[in-house]
């Protein structure tokens, strides 16, 4: 379980409220707009990476194994051990996990980018175009 907590295959494990918006400053008034472009909201099961969770799902299609998967985790250069990565693949081949339809960068640091999301509200469940 302590895999869940720290690898984004099986989500955040919290639910996103995004908000897009454009600004603009008014320097001679000291004042800023903001104008709300995408109000979007992301089920908990959703924030995981897309890139991972796809290709795990496709090794898992193939049939990998636990060697297999691993190989795919130092690929991907996550933040694990070869104790953690091996105790996430084992949950891997336990409990399959959802897509997940955020872009996660762990250059320098854990970064979000939410363009999928917004181009997949109200198409996929969990994610929803709610302004």
């Amino acid at each position: 379980m302590f895999a869940r907590k720290i690898f984004p295959c099986f989500s955040s494990g919290y639910s996103l409220l995004i908000f897009v918006y454009e600004k603009h400053d008014d320097f001679k008034k000291k004042t800023g707009i903001l104008q709300i472009q995408h109000t979007i909201f992301v089920d908990s099961k959703r924030t995981a990476d897309f890139q991972t969770t796809t290709g795990i799902l496709k090794l898992l299609d193939l049939g990998a194994n636990s060697d297999d998967l691993a190989a795919f985790f130092e690929e991907r250069m996550l933040p694990l051990d070869e104790i953690g990565i091996h105790e996430l693949a084992d949950e891997v081949l336990r409990v399959r996990p959802e897509p997940g339809y955020l872009t996660i960068s762990n250059a320098l640091q854990w970064r979000l980018q939410y363009s999928r999301v917004i181009s997949e509200a109200g198409q996929v469940d969990g994610i929803f175009r709610i302004g």
